[in-house]
């Protein structure tokens, strides 16, 4: 059976906890082998996107040793062409607890290059106070949701067949949007739970159907930037020529980090929307 790139990464595994600056302990991961499963050439991708990274968990020491806290914003452009496992951000940011930085612009700087050096292109950040954090509110996503809609469910393994144009036919602009999506890591086995909003523009989609659909990944194993990619790349089809579509899933906080995948067919850049769950 062939093991998971992750397998060697700190995920799933007893790991110290480093808590002076150490950017090896970053573990990348090629996003190359993913598209090559779900048919896509890397060169001519179906979609634009981002991955939008939250962390909540991020502090340092002033050079008067006094702790300084943040919230981080971490955008990982899909020309970069490795994600990073997730639990080896967590054991490189815990890395900056006792170390002393001059100022928030040399963390900012620190961030960055070491983020984009891991993830091979350029990887932005932006740090909040915690007065910039609670001034930021609470959003929601766009458009009807369908978690209500009428429909009968047995299957909880992932079938893209499940997905349905509506009966009565013709074409929509709408978005829909769902806080059922739930999948599993690939590694560990831990769920990773989430609200996703579809919008799209070209036949219509049958509502009950996206809701089995998006259901039907609950005993589905990847990673959160992989599901998005499938569900993409399942729908579009459907949608006919010219549609347009828009997939943006918003997971839910695990160890201080939330992961936001974003792909569509426009040239866009997501609001970094934080929901209630979140």
């Amino acid at each position: 059976m062939t093991r998971h790139p992750a397998d060697q990464s700190p995920l799933g595994k007893s790991s110290a906890y480093v808590s002076v600056y150490t950017p090896s302990l970053l573990f990348p991961i090629a996003r190359e082998p993913k598209w090559q499963e779900l048919g896509l050439d890397a060169d001519k991708l179906p979609f634009h996107g981002a991955d939008i990274w939250n962390c909540y968990e991020l502090s340092w020491l002033t050079p008067s040793g006094k702790p300084a806290v943040a919230a981080a914003e971490f955008v990982f452009p899909l020309k970069a062409r490795r994600i990073v496992e997730s639990k080896s951000l967590k054991l490189y940011l815990n890395s900056f607890n006792q170390t002393v930085f001059r100022d928030r612009a040399e963390v900012l700087h620190t961030l960055e290059s070491d983020l984009s050096v891991a993830a091979q292109g350029p990887v932005m950040v932006r740090l909040f106070t915690m007065a910039q954090l609670h001034a930021g509110g609470m959003a929601q996503l766009p458009g009807d949701c369908i978690d209500d809609a009428e429909a009968e469910i047995d299957c909880y393994e992932y079938d893209a067949s499940l997905l349905a144009l509506a009966d009565a036919g013709g074409l929509a602009r709408e978005a829909l949007h769902s806080h059922l999506l739930k999948s599993n890591c690939p590694v560990t086995g831990q769920p990773d739970w989430a609200s996703i909003s579809i919008a799209y523009s070209g036949k219509r989609l049958d509502r009950s159907a996206l809701l089995r659909y998006l259901v039907s990944f609950r005993q589905h194993a990847d990673f959160h930037e992989q599901c998005v990619e499938r569900i993409f790349t399942d729908v579009l089809p459907l949608l006919g020529e010219g549609a347009e579509l828009t997939v943006y899933a918003r997971y839910l906080r695990r160890g201080g980090l939330d992961i936001n995948p974003y792909r569509s067919t426009a040239a866009s850049f997501p609001e970094n929307l934080r929901l209630a769950r979140q």
